[in-house]
C-alpha cells in the first residue's frame, strides 16, 4: 500500500496540474481576502478568518475534483490498472493509497494559508486578538470537508475513463452535497422533512465544527460520508472486469 501512495503521490506532484491547481486556489483566496472589497478582512475590520472559510469550500468544489480526476480514469483510459492490479495490493489498499495522497496534497495546499491567521493576529488590535479555538476547528472542519469531497472526486474517477467527465461528475456531486440539501430544504414546508435534509448537508456540519466546537455527531457525519463514497468506489473497481 505504501509503494501504491509513493507512487500515486509523486506522479501528482510531477504533473502540471496539481501545481496549477494549487496556485489557483492560493491566488483566488489570497485575492479575494485581501483585495477585493467585498470580501477583504481589511473592509470588514475584525480580526478573524470567516471570510476566507466562507469562501474556501467554493474553491474546493474546482480544486478536489480537479486533483481526483485523475486517479482511476487516467488508470483505465491507459490500461495500467490491469498492472495494478496483479499486485499484491487489495482493492481498498489501492483506493486508499490514491485517497490518502491526494489528501497530503490538500493538506499541501492548506498549509501555505496559515500565513492569513498569522496576518491577520500581527494586524489585530491589541496584537494576537484573534479567535485562536474558532480558527483551529474551522481549519478541523475545512481539512474534513477537504476529504469528504475527495472522496467524491476518487469515486467519480472510478466511473469513467475521461478525466473531464471525472471532474464535472465531481463538482456536480460535491456542490450537491455542500448546497444542494440546504436548498431543498428550503423547498418543503415540512420541519421533519427540513431538519432530515439539513442533517445530510455538508454545510451544516461543516458550519457546526467552524464555530470551534468540536461535536461527536459532526465527527461521525464526516466519516460516514467519506466512508460511503470510498464503499462505492470499491463496488465499481471490484465488479468491473478492466
Amino acid at each position: 500500500m505504501y509503494a501504491v501512495f509513493k507512487r500515486e503521490l509523486f506522479s501528482l506532484l510531477n504533473s502540471l496540474m496539481a501545481y496549477i491547481t494549487i496556485g489557483v486556489f492560493l491566488l483566488a483566496s489570497g485575492l479575494l481576502l485581501w483585495f477585493f472589497p467585498d470580501t477583504s478582512i481589511l473592509e470588514y475590520g475584525y480580526a478573524e478568518l470567516s471570510s476566507f472559510f466562507n469562501l474556501a469550500p467554493f474553491l474546493f468544489l474546482f480544486l478536489i475534483p480537479a486533483i481526483t480526476m485523475r486517479s482511476f480514469a487516467e488508470e483505465r483510459r491507459e490500461g495500467t490498472y490491469i498492472l495494478l492490479a496483479t499486485r499484491p495490493v487489495t482493492d481498498w489498499q489501492i483506493i486508499l493509497a490514491k485517497y490518502l495522497a491526494c489528501f497530503v496534497l490538500v493538506l499541501f495546499a492548506l498549509i501555505p494559508t496559515l500565513i492569513y491567521f498569522y496576518s491577520v493576529s500581527q494586524l489585530a488590535l491589541p496584537k494576537g486578538n484573534i479567535d485562536t479555538g474558532a480558527t483551529i476547528g474551522s481549519y478541523i472542519g475545512l481539512l474534513l470537508l477537504g476529504a469528504s469531497f475527495l472522496s467524491v472526486g476518487i469515486f467519480a474517477s472510478s466511473i469513467t475513463k475521461n478525466q473531464v467527465v471525472a471532474f464535472a461528475i465531481a463538482v456536480f456531486l460535491c456542490f450537491i452535497a455542500y448546497s444542494g440539501f440546504d436548498a431543498m430544504s428550503q423547498i418543503f414546508g415540512f420541519r421533519a422533512i427540513e431538519n432530515i435534509l439539513l442533517s445530510l448537508s455538508v454545510n451544516e456540519h461543516y458550519q457546526s465544527i467552524s464555530r470551534g466546537v468540536l461535536d461527536t455527531r459532526d465527527l461521525i457525519y464526516f466519516l460516514s460520508f467519506i466512508a460511503v463514497f470510498l464503499g462505492l468506489t470499491k463496488l465499481v473497481i471490484g465488479g468491473r472486469k478492466w
